[in-house]
């Protein structure tokens, strides 16, 4: 399991005293009103702090402690944000980071394999996992119970249950 999660990328900036705009990479945005230390890039030894946030349609408004000027809020575009796996959300049961899930083992309710867990696509009713087999043709699997009846993190397993056309 990764240490760091990713939970946005600075996009650009906002003003001219160093607040930045960062496009979040988590399904609840306002998780950004509790954000206390993060971390910029992948230098996890420097610890940030939040000085506030804010909203703009789909974006946070974000002004980090110590950024100043828009020369050096300028500097930071493109990076993610991080925070340390203790920081985050806590999750409720059935609940999983996708950090974790990327790359668990998918085999049928027959034990038959079908692939490697590539990515989850985000969408408002549900998500939908995106699995690759050997030959590298995708299969989209609903991430509703009724299909993956079983996600085993700690072994590294999902057991999905395809109607027919789902992985032929």
């Amino acid at each position: 399991m990764v240490e760091h999660l990713k939970i946005g990328q600075i996009v650009n900036t906002q003003g001219l005293k160093g607040e930045v705009r960062v496009y979040p990479l988590t399904d609840d945005i306002k998780r950004y009103d509790d954000l206390n230390t993060f971390f910029i890039g992948e230098d996890f030894n420097k610890k940030y702090n939040s000085e506030r946030v804010r909203y703009k349609g789909n974006l946070v408004i974000l002004k980090i402690d110590g950024i100043n000027l828009i020369e050096d809020a300028e500097k930071l575009k493109g990076k993610y944000l991080y925070v340390s796996r203790e920081d985050s959300r806590k999750l409720e049961e059935g609940e999983f980071f996708i950090s974790d899930m990327i790359g668990i083992e998918v085999y049928t309710v027959n034990d038959e394999y079908v692939g490697v867990l590539k990515d989850v696509l985000q969408y408002a009713a549900n998500d939908v996992y995106v699995v690759k087999n050997e030959e590298d043709k995708e299969f989209l699997i609903p991430a509703v119970m009724k299909f993956v009846p079983t996600i085993d993190i700690e072994n590294r397993k999902m057991i999905i249950d395809p109607i027919k056309g789902m992985i032929d």
